[in-house]
């Protein structure tokens, strides 16, 4: 499998010439080749380690590469930048409409840890439990993040958990704000998606101010999205052709979003300086559920068919609202850099409906829900240290160390007591008094990180970290890593560690009903009830939920960096990552032995159950090849950039069955094809982009090829596996500058191209004609025109 990968990873090298640490493209001036010089602060405590000598992968966005993209978020941004980075665009997805999920390297996206100024971002209070990418995890919100507030991005390929704690096993993406006074910016945009719709405006601005001898900046930003829809409206639902027609909705949703985020620093004295940084995220989000076409359910619902004679699409409102503060000192005293700070960061998600009914309240039913709310809160307490110290080497040793508390909450609040009544509100019934509570945890902390330069060619660092957690305990992992210089333009550089990711509060207490898309062992899809029950329910644990462990993870990389001093730079590096007790959520266990079971307990009106569990062992392997080369001739800048990304998650053990559900000729797998299929297949083991950007004068052109492989959707029971074809989008960009103005216009996917459709097993009748796990979705062509004035 790695000579394969060897291979084909040398081919793109080959093709490239040399392709792109940045990944990125400059709508400014291309930057020269001194840029490997830019000093990195993710993967090392050190002051002084730059991109090109650091001990693991660090790929380094600017403002400027982010913007190129035309994107109106952070994810889809780096969707487009970063190869290792997979944005699937979900639809018809409950909480996950609003909160979509992103992953690195392939792995899961809570597995993956965001930083923000390098403190420790809250993940969402949502839960992804429908069957797609992400299904079972609680990621940070990537979207709450105001794209003009961000100075530049720095992303760790590499296991980082000794260095910063749980999750991050997949890596680091660290978003470091804008900084000092001066500068700020105003952008206008409006852009538009195939067929005329999905309009989305957006608007914001940014600066920075002197306070006193520090600075404060601001920045603020305002985007409103209209929905798409490429729903088979106007297909026949199965049966009498006299039902008449149906309408779906099968696309994004409509989105209003306002943020706001502050940062500033002003000095104590000469040893101190005090800094504070604010986001703001409000983001209201309407998303269509499935058409209830009444003529099937008119003997049970005669209520709901006199108030909606023709059927009735509901509509999930999501109210989500996230905030981060952080608010510290940070200096040096007796030799030391000190960095002792607090911060605090909370998600909250109040979900209503609309447009729907409860068919068990008959002609009673309101046509409106409140569902409840969800809240996550982090708050937490630090102490960093770092210092250099002569030895009797060349070069001094950096050691830092550093204490951390940690107290998270999680909460449910219930809705409105007709939302949860008989079989509850259609689309989403409401959270029910059992499902409501409040959880906390609290951990804490210690870690030491060792760095140094044995020679000018050999640089080594070795980091450890324990922790407690008082829901399960404690952990320690490591981290080793080194980089050596065979000549001015090889290097070698590897490393190896351990981690974990503790289990998040919602993976232990989440619990709701909703109703998804079943994929049947008939071979058909179908709306059911099904009910997430907490791991320490006696429901759950009579079907075989037992208390969750943390994950572990044995992290691996190898790779090679060159730098021919001439421009072009190029990195290549393998990893294998292999992950123990991976927490995933079960297979929705259906049929009519678990009804009956969960009828018999007192919770009627539930077709099936589904619980957490330390169900897999994986492995994941993979390469990365980045690189850029950036060119001046006369009045000409051009700049090259490309990238590649391969990765294979393989399940290495299935633990056994619970005993549970063999009994009463029960025989259900707590994980499944479908399961299975979603953690190996379902996202693209491939992606591959090659970009230009040309810069002469007041224009800028820039163009960009992106190839998103194939991947597949795996069906409980054969025959119905589907996979779709690999497609490659081409997006294309011009600016043009007068003075302080910029004015850009720009296509992303310029030809249109949409995914392979879906087969007749996997389509619901003909309505949904895409994928929801397309890596680029399926919304088709974008085109946008920006505004900005820059001073």
């Amino acid at each position: 499998m790695f000579l394969r990968i060897s291979t084909l990873a040398l081919a793109v090298a080959g093709a490239l010439g040399a392709s792109s640490v940045a990944c990125a493209q400059d709508t400014g001036a291309v930057p020269p080749a001194t840029n490997l010089q830019t000093v990195v602060v993710t993967g090392t405590r050190t002051l002084d380690r730059t991109m090109a000598d650091s001990l693991a992968p660090v790929d380094v966005l600017t403002t400027a590469d982010i913007t190129a993209t035309g994107a109106t978020d952070l994810p889809s941004a780096l969707n487009v930048l970063l190869p290792s980075f997979n944005f699937p665009q979900a639809t018809l997805s409950d909480a996950t409409d609003a909160n979509l999920p992103a992953q690195l390297r392939g792995l899961s996206p809570d597995q993956t840890l965001v930083l923000i100024n390098g403190k420790r971002q809250h993940p969402t209070a949502t839960l992804n439990n429908v069957e797609v990418m992400g299904r079972g995890s609680s990621p940070v919100d990537l979207s709450a993040i105001p794209l003009n507030a961000i100075e530049r991005i720095e992303v760790l390929r590499d296991g980082a958990a000794a260095q910063y704690g749980s999750d991050a096993i997949a890596g680091v993406i660290n978003i470091i704000l804008k900084q000092g006074p001066g500068h700020g910016s105003v952008d206008v945009g409006r852009g538009m998606w195939a067929g005329r719709q999905g309009g989305t405006s957006t608007a914001g601005a940014d600066a920075g101010f002197r306070v006193g001898d520090g600075w404060l900046r601001v920045a603020a930003n305002y985007q409103n999205q209209d929905p798409t829809n490429h729903a088979a409206v106007d297909r026949l639902f199965p049966g009498d052709s006299s039902y008449g027609r149906v309408t779906f909705h099968y696309g994004m949703p409509e989105k209003i979003a306002r943020q706001a985020a502050i940062n500033g620093e002003y000095p104590l004295g000469e040893h101190a300086t005090l800094y504070v940084a604010s986001l703001f995220n409000k983001r209201d989000v309407s998303s269509p559920g499935f058409f209830r076409w009444l003529p099937m359910y008119e003997g049970a619902s005669p209520a709901a068919a006199a108030v909606y004679p023709n059927g009735f699409l509901p509509v999930e409102n999501s109210a989500i609202r996230d905030d981060t503060s952080q608010l510290g000192v940070r200096g040096e005293v007796a030799g030391w850099h000190y960095d002792v700070g607090a911060a605090t960061g909370g998600n909250h998600w109040k979900l209503d409906t609309s447009n729907t009914f409860n068919y068990s309240l008959g002609a009673d039913s309101p046509t409106a829900f409140y569902i409840g709310t969800l809240t996550l809160r982090q708050n937490q307490l630090s102490a960093d240290f770092n210092r250099d110290f002569d030895m009797p080497w060349q070069h001094a040793l950096g050691v830092a160390w550093g204490l951390i508390t940690r107290e998270e909450t999680f909460a449910i609040k219930p809705g409105d007591s007709a939302s949860y009544a008989g079989a509850g509100a259609q689309v989403f019934p409401g959270y029910q008094p059992t499902d409501a509570g409040s959880h906390s945890r609290h951990n804490q902390a210690a870690y030491v990180d060792l760095e140094t330069d044995f020679t000018d060619k050999f640089s080594a660092g070795l980091a450890a970290r324990q922790e407690h957690y008082s829901d399960f305990g404690n952990t320690a992992s490591w981290k080793l890593s080194g980089r050596y210089t065979i000549t001015p333009v090889v290097a070698l550089r590897a490393s190896a560690s351990t981690g974990f990711r503790a289990p998040s509060l919602q993976q232990e207490y989440y619990s709701d009903t909703a109703i998804d898309i079943i994929n049947a062992s008939s071979g058909h899809q179908s709306l059911t009830t099904v009910r997430t029950f907490p791991v320490a329910d006696p429901a759950a644990i009579a079907l075989g939920a037992q208390p969750l462990k943390p994950e572990r993870s044995r992290d691996y990389s190898a790779g090679l960096v060159l730098t021919p001093g001439f421009g072009p730079y190029a990195t290549l590096d393998f990893y294998q990552v292999d992950i123990s007790d991976r927490i995933i959520l079960s297979e929705d266990l259906t049929g009519p032995v678990v009804e009956d079971y969960l009828t018999s307990v007192g919770i009627p009106f539930v077709s099936g159950g589904r619980f957490f569990t330390n169900a897999v062992n994986t492995r994941t392997r993979g390469v990365d090849l980045v690189g850029t080369w950036p060119l001046t001739f006369g009045a000409n800048d051009l700049k090259f950039t490309g990238g590649y990304s391969h990765n294979q998650t393989t399940i290495r053990h299935i633990r056994a069955n619970p005993p549970q559900l063999g009994l009463a000729g029960l025989e259900l797998p707590v994980i499944g094809r479908e399961e299975a299929g979603i953690i190996t297949e379902g996202s693209p083991h491939n992606k591959a982009f090659v970009g230009a950007n040309w810069r002469r004068d007041k224009w800028t052109l820039h163009a960009q090829l992106t190839r998103y492989g194939a991947f597949t959707f795996v069906v409980p029971v054969l025959p119905g596996d589907q996979t779709y074809a690999a497609r490659t989008l081409t997006d294309l960009s011009a600016s043009y500058r007068v003075g302080n103005w910029t004015a850009t216009l720009g296509a992303n996917n310029l030809f249109n191209v949409y995914p392979q459709h879906s087969s007749p097993t996997n389509d619901f009748y003909g309505l949904l004609p895409y994928p929801e796990g397309s890596p680029f979705g399926f919304s088709g062509r974008y085109v946008h025109v920006n505004l900005g004035y820059r001073w």
